[in-house]
């Protein structure tokens, strides 16, 4: 779950990490009433989206008087927010987060996250701060400085030493430590996937996180109820929300295929049989193993909200859900939605033969598959008939 600016923000400054004096407003009258309580004679205000490369696309201005924090302000609400990572729609700006402006000697970028492979969380760190961090792996990757922490003791101090010499930062080393241990407190502490701080600034003053960005493990939220409050929905593609509200995992895509699929490495698998055959997925869409009737007759709902989508494949492995209730649900879901373009089903697994039985009894056009080579071809030639 991704969160915004000013929210990463407050839980840097509840950890003690140096950040901007600065609010967040909704209206244009807000704006200025918050530049007027900072004072000074220059701020900056920034679009709150879920998305990198702001300052490249006119989400990020620095102005110097009040006139300006209106015009822009007025500007900025209310728009959509074009980036390059968040596609051609863009995300709407209801929030825009004015700060007083910092003076910037040089930029640093530091970061954690999960390396999967090596169990362990890896903190990545560069003097060349500011950079989008993908390019910089890529192009310049002596210019990333990575240490991996060992889950049972923590960050040590040694490590912090570590970045600190090879940031070149060594007047502010007391400072830059304390940066590095809140940060991998707060990654704890909150179970956070992802955490940046890009730019973290160097000036005459010390250290400060120009920037935050922070991402939530979503296998985590139920260890932290509060941080529902944080989610922004208008961020985020609304199939996918509602798929989400209801325990489902669904990715838009381009195709004109729909998917139904009970877990995420048969749904892959899926995905690449209907493009064997020459067609393209329309989505992925995984119920889970423990999946109902309701989530099925959802699931069919999300579907068919889309309407390039021209045939559903629906494959189940009856394991732990037993293919006779899929079945069920398919025919609950396709009277109750009242579907009018191909289904086609192949089941396996626990109960298999009375879930056939069921679909071949129905008064409905559903077809029926022996296995994914199968479901895939029909499907395919599914879409080619309509």
């Amino acid at each position: 779950m991704n969160i915004h600016e000013f929210q990463a923000k407050a839980l840097f400054r509840e950890y003690g990490v140096p950040v901007p004096e600065g609010e967040v407003a909704r209206t244009v009258d807000g704006a200025v009433r918050i530049a007027k309580d900072l004072d000074g004679q220059r701020w900056v205000i920034k679009a709150q989206v879920h998305a990198g490369g702001r300052g490249k696309v006119g989400g990020v201005k620095v102005v110097d008087s009040l006139q300006d924090v209106e015009n822009v302000a007025r500007s900025l609400l209310g728009s959509q927010l074009v980036t390059q990572q968040n596609g051609p729609d863009g995300q709407p700006v209801d929030q825009v987060l004015i700060e007083r402006p910092t003076d910037i000697d040089r930029e640093l970028y530091l970061g954690m996250l999960v390396d999967r492979a090596k169990e362990r969380v890896v903190m990545m760190a560069s003097a060349a701060g500011g950079m989008d961090i993908e390019e910089l792996a890529r192009d310049h990757p002596e210019q990333l400085y990575t240490l991996y922490i060992d889950p049972v003791v923590g960050l040590q101090a040694y490590q912090c030493r570590q970045v600190i010499f090879a940031l070149g930062l060594a007047q502010h080393a007391r400072l830059m430590t304390q940066i590095m241990q809140a940060l991998y407190q707060l990654y704890i502490d909150k179970d956070i996937s992802l955490v940046e701080i890009n730019p973290l600034v160097v000036n005459s003053n010390g250290l400060m996180a120009i920037d935050a960005k922070i991402n939530f493990d979503d296998n985590a939220l139920y260890r932290h109820k509060h941080k529902s409050s944080l989610r922004d929905l208008r961020q985020e593609d609304e199939k996918e929300a509602q798929a989400s509200a209801h325990g489902l995992s669904y990715v838009s895509l381009d195709g004109d295929i729909a998917c139904m699929v009970n877990g995420a490495g048969l749904a892959m698998a899926t995905m690449d049989m209907i493009k064997y055959f020459g067609a393209e997925p329309a989505n992925f869409l995984d119920v889970g193993g423990g999946t109902s009737a309701d989530k099925v007759a959802e699931a069919f709902k999300i579907i068919l909200s889309e309407e390039k989508v021209k045939a559903i494949l629906v494959n189940i492995f009856g394991g732990i859900v037993r293919c006779d209730l899929i079945a069920e649900g398919i025919i609950k879901a396709v009277k109750e939605v009242s579907v009018a373009i191909p289904v086609i089903v192949r089941l396996e697994g626990t109960n298999v033969e009375q879930g056939l039985k069921l679909l071949s009894e129905c008064d409905l056009d559903i077809i029926s598959a022996s296995d994914l080579d199968d479901a895939a071809s029909k499907a395919v030639a599914a879409t080619k008939e309509n």
